[in-house]
């Protein structure tokens, strides 16, 4: 199966994430990714199984409210 990868804004606007949490993700090893150049490349597929799990597991996405 070929691989789809996606831009980290791509990533970003599909996930709700905020960047920086993308490029946790993928230096650690959660979401599968690329470094093509000075851009990384992200797994759509794998970020959206990451996602899943989190949904499962309770996290919620998107900027945290104000308190």
């Amino acid at each position: 199966m070929a691989q789809d990868w996606i831009t980290t804004a791509e990533a970003v606007e599909l996930s709700g994430y905020h960047i920086n949490h993308i490029r946790r993700l993928l230096k650690s090893g959660e979401v599968l990714g690329k470094k093509w150049g000075r851009e990384w490349m992200v797994s759509r597929s794998s970020l959206l199984v990451h996602i899943r799990k989190a949904e499962k597991l309770g996290a919620k996405r998107g900027p945290k409210p104000a308190t």
